[in-house]
């Protein structure tokens, strides 16, 4: 009877050290696999689920909305049904997520950069608000994009884009936006 006592205890003892190094490896595991998500991987988790998330953001203050749209470098996020807002990572202070984990979504983020996605606003010349990291608000159609800083036409939002209409044109290092809304 003391030999199996013995044995059930080294048995006992042999499965809790188990347990144990397994309970090490799985969390090891999440460690490595979270370490390698930045913020594109959460923002592109977020991506199409409608989930409100909440950007705290240099020179504009907290954004509210569904992610619908993810880049390389910038996210859109739509704070009212008709303003989206796109929104440079480097200007990003803090993203709150849901209290719920969000599941990988299987999205992908756009391989395009800030760069790319502001061509396309100049393209469309919408009057759009450039928000920088310091809080300054320019109101304007945005002229041309080139390798790291885009131009913006500033003139009052109520008139279109012409010569007469035009009180400065501003050259904004991409370093520098915040934030871009469409009026």
């Amino acid at each position: 009877m003391r030999w199996e006592r013995l044995f059930e205890d080294l048995e006992a003892v042999v499965r809790e050290q188990e347990r144990q190094e397994l309970e090490a490896e799985v969390a090891d595991r999440t460690r490595r696999e979270r370490a390698l998500l930045g913020l594109q991987e959460r923002l592109t988790a977020c991506y199409g689920t409608g989930v409100e998330v909440e950007l705290r953001v240099a020179g504009v203050g907290v954004l509210r909305g569904p992610v619908t749209d993810v880049g390389a470098d910038w996210v859109l996020v739509q704070e009212h049904p008709d303003h989206p807002v796109l929104v440079a990572y480097p200007a990003v202070r803090a993203l709150v997520l849901p209290a719920a984990r969000l599941a990988p979504t299987g999205a992908v983020a756009r391989a395009f950069a800030l760069g790319a996605a502001l061509r396309a606003v100049s393209r469309d010349r919408s009057v759009v608000d450039v928000v920088d990291v310091d809080g300054h608000r320019v109101t304007g159609t945005v002229d041309a994009v080139g390798r790291d800083v885009l131009d913006l036409a500033e003139h009052p939002a109520d008139l279109p884009r012409r010569s007469a209409n035009v009180r400065t044109v501003l050259t904004i290092p991409f370093a520098a936006v915040a934030a871009v809304r469409r009026r």
